[in-house]
């Protein structure tokens, strides 16, 4: 089992030294639902919210949560990237809205964690802009679809199509 690399040996957290690593093209995509009552589901697709666009402001939402990943989470890098997509699906079989983010840097660390911030960013400002109307959404199935570049090199989550599946 690899070691917590933001953790001494001491125990103390600290932020790792990227200077050393090469820089690489790095992508990370990630995940995420919101479960809500088929009548919100249908308020969301009329463009029916009281709030207004609740698709497009959740978009905008994860996009500027991605860039300040670095502000919300400690000993994170502040990152220049390059690309943060958040794809956002109605599926009436949750019923609700399946969240797809995708980031891209060019640099010397990854960026799953501008991806997952995107994806859960995005989920919570559906559920703000929904919550009048039910207060029983539940947000779920965060987590990483797959990752690119670096040392550690490419990896996928097992089987493929789990965010598709909600789990």
């Amino acid at each position: 089992m690899s070691r917590l690399t933001h953790i001494t040996t001491s125990g103390e957290a600290h932020m790792v030294d990227v200077s050393g690593k090469e820089t690489t093209q790095r992508i990370a995509v990630a995940k995420g639902h919101v479960r809500m009552k088929p009548e919100t589901l249908a308020q969301i697709r009329a463009g029916d919210a009281q709030k207004g666009d609740v698709l497009g402001t959740a978009r905008l939402a994860g996009i500027m949560a991605a860039k300040r990943t670095h502000e919300l989470i400690p000993l994170c890098h502040p990152l220049a990237l390059n690309q943060v997509t958040v794809d956002l699906v109605a599926d009436d079989d949750l019923p609700g809205i399946r969240v797809r983010t995708t980031a891209r840097v060019t640099g010397k660390t990854g960026v799953e964690m501008e991806a997952l911030t995107a994806a859960s960013v995005a989920c919570l400002t559906i559920y703000d802009m929904c919550k009048a109307v039910d207060r029983f959404m539940e947000i779920g199935g965060i987590g990483m679809v797959e990752k690119s570049g670096g040392k550690s090199g490419d990896w996928k989550r097992n089987p493929p199509d789990v965010a598709q599946d909600g789990g």
